[in-house]
């Protein structure tokens, strides 16, 4: 997967910088996650990874994808399948939403709690949350019964246990020290 990472990256930068450029953000997301999907697809995949020449696997690619892809996405999809990188598309994806994210200054943050959340707590969570991490705060809750009580919030690599779990957990750690 490390591999994928790094052959995206130039070009989920390349796509993110000209969708800036262009002011085309949201087209460019949509268009790269139609791609993906489609790269993802068994029998795509398994055509791509036959010996057709890059010409024939971007028609191919353009013509599955039709009218979701504009003539930047075409050209786009063609250097990728010049290289030899269109099963990368997955990658790029997620790469360029990250770039897209950081851009807008946005985070997303996964909240599990014992109970269902109402929403005046999920407002006020995310009043809480914008502040704390000076960004655009988009929740995904869940519910775990087995926390007991509390929350147990995560925020790209900042993690916030306040559940009764968690708390059980550390002072069961702490005791058999």
């Amino acid at each position: 997967m490390s591999d994928l990472t790094n052959i995206a990256r130039p070009y989920a930068k390349a796509a993110f910088d000209f969708a800036v450029e262009q002011n085309a953000l949201p087209a460019w997301l949509q268009m790269l996650t139609f791609a993906a999907e489609t790269a993802k697809n068994d029998q795509v995949s398994a055509y791509l990874n036959a010996n057709a020449t890059a010409e024939k696997q971007a028609g191919m690619f353009i013509h599955v994808c039709g009218e979701q892809l504009n003539e930047h996405g075409h050209n786009f999809i063609k250097v990728m399948a010049e290289n030899h990188r269109l099963l990368a598309l997955p990658e790029v994806l997620t790469t360029f939403a990250k770039l897209k994210a950081e851009h807008e200054k946005e985070i997303d943050v996964t909240v599990v709690s014992a109970t269902e959340l109402d929403t005046a707590e999920k407002d006020k969570l995310v009043a809480a949350l914008t502040q704390r991490l000076a960004r655009k705060v988009k929740l995904n809750c869940s519910v775990d019964p087995s926390l007991v009580s509390g929350l147990l919030i995560k925020a790209g690599d900042m993690v916030i246990d306040g559940s009764i779990r968690g708390k059980l957990d550390r002072l069961a750690t702490a005791l058999q020290s």
